[in-house]
């Protein structure tokens, strides 16, 4: 590749919950859960709410997730701003954090997390 470009946010598809529904294998009540608990972060920018299918392994909600969903809420994002900065490239990543955390590079997306408060 030549010349330099700047990397491009996550493209993702988004579920919503009746697809959450069947994608998890749960009801709609404990896939409501999984969101107020911060397992999964969702956004109404499509319309209805819906969670970017990156934040999904194997059928289940991303173990990860949830630590960092919680320190950027702590350090006061919104849901909206939390999945941008999750599907953005990080440059002290080196990569959108959600790939990291898909990595198992857990500590460093957090570490970083923590300095945006």
């Amino acid at each position: 590749m030549t010349g330099e470009t700047t990397p491009a946010r996550i493209e993702t598809t988004w579920l919503t919950l009746p697809d959450l529904v069947e994608v998890l294998g749960e009801p709609l009540g404990r896939v409501r859960r999984l969101l107020d608990e911060s397992h999964l972060i969702a956004s109404r920018r499509t319309g209805k709410l819906a969670v970017p299918e990156v934040f999904l392994v194997d059928g289940h909600p991303l173990s990860s997730l949830r630590g960092t969903a919680i320190v950027l809420h702590d350090a006061g994002f919104s849901d909206d701003e939390a999945i941008d900065w999750l599907l953005e490239h990080d440059a002290s990543i080196g990569m959108p954090p959600i790939e990291a955390l898909r990595q198992g590079r857990k500590s460093e997306v957090r570490r970083v997390a923590q300095t945006l408060a």
